[in-house]
């Protein structure tokens, strides 16, 4: 399935996305990298051994670097088979103490990010599947896609975007190129940086201010990357529409669908008693 199939990848440095990279890799993907981190890439590339893999340090608000990284890699590689827009950041504040350049960074790398690869990669992934039968373009979007949560304003409505615009773009494939696979992946609790990485800016009244919630979710965290990666990559053989991924993206999933609603009690209560 992925035997010299090129497949780009962002937020390669780390987590999921190097996981991606390691499993398609064995697969025999020809791999197209790209994260903030230089260090991180680096290692990823070298978990690769020799696997053909091309690395590049990049901003993915940077829509000019961008759309040169895919452009060089076609040019290297003669043709793109895929992309998984994974790059992503979050902060923790709620929305009115949350200011507007930290809201809107988090939007920038989560939502424009993802709409700019798309752009970029649409055109070489179209004409792969044209000529070979398939072609991937994958957005990971996150069970904050799904619903709200406090402190989160801005990651939600990252993601949420996300999942409009994949969605979207799904059907609108399914008309003009039914065999490109448009696929958008909701992970639940995954063991990466994110949280580590996140920058907390304030809290909700009563929330504890020595708290370590990085390692708290951490903890509460069920699944590896190398299990959400094997998910992503079950998800793009099936060509699966939407994958859920762990026990907490599917329960969040069954709660919202039933409860559209009273959902938000359960959540609400969950808080109350961590607080």
């Amino acid at each position: 399935m992925f035997d010299n199939k090129v497949i780009a990848i962002t937020g390669a440095g780390s987590g999921i996305g190097r996981a991606l990279a390691v499993n398609l890799a064995v697969r025999g993907a020809v791999l197209v990298l790209a994260d903030k981190d230089a260090e991180g890439l680096a290692e990823t590339k070298r978990m690769l051994g020799n696997r053909p893999a091309s690395i590049t340090t990049l901003d993915v608000t940077d829509t000019a670097a961008l759309n040169g990284w895919i452009s060089a890699a076609v040019a290297d590689f003669g043709k793109l088979d895929g992309i998984i827009n994974n790059a992503g950041l979050s902060v923790v504040a709620p929305f009115a103490d949350c200011p507007a350049e930290d809201f809107d960074r988090v939007m920038a790398v989560n939502f424009t990010g993802v709409v700019a690869g798309c752009r970029a990669a649409l055109p070489h992934v179209r004409a792969a599947a044209a000529r070979d039968g398939v072609g991937w373009i994958v957005n990971i979007s996150s069970v904050f896609g799904m619903m709200g949560y406090p402190t989160q304003s801005a990651y939600n409505a990252s993601k949420f975007a996300v999942r409009g615009l994949t969605e979207a773009m799904a059907l609108e494939l399914a008309i003009t190129d039914p065999k490109v696979a448009v696929i958008r992946v909701h992970p639940g609790g995954i063991k990466t940086n994110v949280a580590r990485n996140s920058k907390r800016i304030a809290l909700l009244p009563g929330q504890d201010p020595n708290a370590d919630f990085a390692a708290d979710f951490e903890q509460a965290a069920r699944t590896t990357p190398e299990q959400a990666a094997e998910t992503i990559v079950q998800g793009m053989i099936r060509r699966s529409p939407r994958v859920l991924i762990g026990p907490d993206a599917k329960l969040i999933d069954w709660l919202v669908r039933l409860f559209p609603v009273s959902h938000f009690k359960v959540i609400g209560n969950f808080l109350g008693g961590r607080r």
